[in-house]
């Protein structure tokens, strides 16, 4: 039997099985100090007769570059492209910002924007009413150009009863096929495939053909909340849940459905996240028991890598960029970690600033040479924090 679902300290955008306990806050910025070689000049200046030679200079891994804030409430979705960034709350209001001032802002008709998902020139958003609005920009002004599913969409399949089929996240109640019966929980775009993915507390996920906004495949996928998706590379997309697994599923060419190929991973504590780092050599899962399980990705095939712990609360969103992935987590903090030499991980720094839970993060090339990302934080203390890293 499927467990219930419970929210995670008023945090509405996944379901989990787990309870958790309040963590101390903290609105310094921290940092895990490396270890260093002894500096000489802890040696005495009178044993030298040349001067000192010069300490190395590093500049530390991560840094807060500004916060952005509104009155308008939690911040619950991120997205970042070309330097300009979305904001989705749990207000009816989007909001993008340029330069850490807002740029402009745009309204839907269903409040708390879940998820946000840029491909070319649209903008997808998932709302907790379980539909995906489609966006774009005319003369510099956002308009709304679809819904997915379209309203002609849904009158045409419910003149037929085979469309209907049970919701098993919800029992004895059925549903049209092409439409979530709960809240969209997380996005996810395969540029390769031109499909977008789209995860919901109904236990499904479904598949949307970007070309002509038309649903293809409705795939029952857990018997509990599917809190996230990501879609990997060759045709593979990956779904956590609170019924604590994560399972692969692999796009048959021929009849251009998902079949389940795997299950990576169950366990008690609900998947809150996940991510594909490395340009899909590795997969990330967060969990409500704060870790962060992690894959290697070798000629399709995935090997457990290890275990990433660094939380003392739940792992509410992952992001990966590069070599870099990054935790955020109920006690308020982000990890920032490093892939080394395949399985091996090293925790850069641990970001400390926000007053509330962690809920999303985004990240985008710093538009230099130095290899700088410019990271972007959402929180239950409605304020998104900007950090170089």
């Amino acid at each position: 039997m499927g467990r219930q679902a419970l929210l995670l300290a008023n945090m509405d955008n996944y379901k989990t099985s787990s309870s958790t306990s309040s963590a101390a806050s903290s609105d310094d910025y921290a940092l895990d100090r490396l270890s260093a070689d002894s500096s000489p000049l802890m040696m005495s200046p009178w044993n030298h007769a040349s001067p000192l030679p010069k300490l190395p200079w590093a500049p530390p891994p991560a840094a807060l570059f500004g916060t952005l804030r509104r009155k308008e409430g939690h911040i619950c979705s991120l997205a970042a492209k070309d330097g300009l960034l979305y904001t989705g709350s749990d207000s009816k209001n989007i909001h993008t910002w340029r330069d850490m001032k807002e740029f402009s802002s745009f309204k839907c008709r269903s409040g708390f924007v879940k998820a946000i998902v840029i491909s070319g020139d649209k903008i997808f958003t998932g709302h907790q009413d379980g539909r995906i609005r489609i966006w774009t920009t005319v003369s510099g002004t956002h308009r709304q150009i679809g819904t997915l599913p379209s309203f002609f969409a849904v009158v045409k399949a419910s003149m037929r009863p085979k469309n209907y089929v049970p919701v098993a996240a919800k029992h004895n109640r059925a549903a049209l096929w092409i439409k979530h019966a709960d809240a969209v929980s997380s996005l996810s775009m395969s540029e390769e495939s031109g499909l977008l993915y789209s995860a919901s507390w109904d236990g499904t996920f479904k598949v949307w053909r970007i070309q002509d906004s038309k649903c293809v495949e409705s795939v029952a996928a857990h018997g509990d909340a599917v809190n996230a998706v990501a879609a990997g590379a060759g045709g593979v997309v990956y779904t956590g849940s609170a019924d604590g697994a994560v399972k692969v599923w692999r796009r048959e060419a021929a009849a251009g459905r998902h079949r389940l190929h795997r299950t990576l991973l169950r366990q008690d504590s609900a998947v809150t996240a996940l991510a594909v780092g490395g340009e899909g050599a590795v997969v990330y899962s967060g969990s409500s028991d704060g870790a962060v399980n992690f894959w290697e990705v070798e000629k399709e095939e995935l090997t457990h890598g290890g275990v990433l712990r660094g939380h003392e609360l739940a792992v509410l969103c992952l992001a990966a960029a590069g070599d870099l992935v990054l935790s955020g987590s109920a006690d308020k903090t982000i990890c920032v970690w490093r892939r080394d030499r395949g399985v091996e991980h090293t925790r850069l720094a641990v970001l400390a600033g926000h007053v509330g839970p962690v809920k999303c993060l985004a990240v985008e090339a710093d538009g230099g040479d130095d290899g700088k990302w410019r990271v972007y934080s959402g929180s239950l203390d409605n304020s998104v924090k900007v950090w170089s890293v």
